[in-house]
């Protein structure tokens, strides 16, 4: 028998609202790269005027078999729902032929703290959320014009972020480069069908980086790849793999040398981001930040203003995860959403 939770029923015993199960294949078909662009915008601009109540994240490593676990989430002033979320990463899983990557995503009503749905998305709203905030930084970080872009990592997220960075920007050349030969090559080959730009491989880091204008860290790298003396001078740097304290992907040299440092979440930086490496190193403080992502897009902070080398720390707030679930949630059952292709100028309301 069906059960009930799927049925979509609205209360249960003693008026409580009735746990709704949405799947993978639903929550694909309600939010599409738009809905997350928003969401993100959403998230950001919440976190810049403080309506945002986030509590630390809590990760967890685990050595055998190797993997990570982060939980993080949010409630959003004004959200008729508050959420969060579970993500999984187990990168041993490639070599069974499964997804490095899962997940869910539990959805509370804000006015009384009961459980109203659970999200089965097996990660696509992170992963969803992760390019959005990518794409949002780049609309107000990269250069104007169409960009060479080079993406180190060759997975969902470098996959992702390339797909809705051209919501933002359009592309004249797109470098890839990956750790090995075939995962590098299959990134071009399918990443040019869908850009219309080209898209070449690249065997080394170095070669890759080489004038591009933007520069896409999509690894879960221990060691840096972005060493002192590869970036252009006016580049703009996504670092997206640093979700941890160990994981870094550009040497602290680099972060410390850009002309300006934006992070997702100072404070969260300092502890897992790239920040977090440059600090400890000794080549910057915390007061040498220039700014949070959502004061640039609120105006309280400025984001690209010439020929300058700009580094963005994307750790990966729960404000995101709770937005992007309040857009899903309200698509998946009709109800009020903030939605969903929203006027995102640099000076949007």
């Amino acid at each position: 028998m069906e059960p009930e939770a799927a049925k979509g029923g609205t209360t249960g015993g003693g008026g409580r609202p009735v746990v709704r199960v949405f799947t993978e294949a639903e929550i694909h078909a309600a939010v599409d790269e738009w809905a997350a662009l928003a969401s993100a915008e959403r998230a950001f601009r919440a976190l810049a005027r403080g309506t945002a109540r986030v509590p630390p994240p809590l990760g967890l490593e685990l050595s055998d078999p190797p993997g990570e676990v982060h939980l993080k989430g949010a409630a959003l002033g004004g959200s008729p729902i508050f959420a969060f979320k579970v993500a999984t990463g187990f990168y041993g899983n490639a070599d069974r032929g499964l997804p490095t990557g899962a997940g869910l995503v539990l959805v509370f009503e804000a006015a009384t703290g009961f459980p109203l749905g659970l999200l089965a998305d097996n990660g696509y709203l992170t992963d969803l959320r992760t390019a959005a905030a990518g794409a949002l930084a780049v609309r107000h970080l990269a250069p104007d014009g169409a960009l060479t872009a080079a993406v180190l990592g060759a997975g969902v997220q470098a996959r992702l972020q390339l797909r809705l960075m051209r919501l933002v920007r359009s592309f004249a050349e797109v470098r890839v480069w990956s750790r090995t030969e075939a995962s590098r090559g299959g990134y071009a080959a399918d990443m040019e069908r869908g850009l219309g730009a080209p898209v070449s491989a690249f065997a080394s880091v170095e070669e890759a980086v080489a004038g591009a204008d933007l520069v896409v860290t999509a690894t879960p790298s221990r060691a840096p790849l972005v060493l002192p003396g590869m970036l252009s001078q006016g580049a703009t740097v996504i670092a997206l793999g640093s979700d941890g304290p160990d994981k870094r992907e550009l040497a602290a040299e680099v972060v410390a040398a850009a002309d300006k440092v934006v992070t997702d979440a100072t404070g969260q930086c300092l502890r897992l981001g790239e920040l977090h490496h440059a600090v400890d190193a000794g080549l910057m403080s915390a007061e040498d930040v220039h700014a949070e992502l959502g004061q640039v897009v609120v105006g309280e902070r400025p984001g690209r203003e010439g020929d300058e080398t700009i580094v963005c720390d994307l750790t990966g707030v729960g404000a995101q995860d709770a937005a992007i679930a309040e857009a899903a949630w309200g698509r998946l059952t009709g109800a009020s959403a903030r939605d969903t292709r929203p006027g995102l100028g640099r000076d949007a309301p």
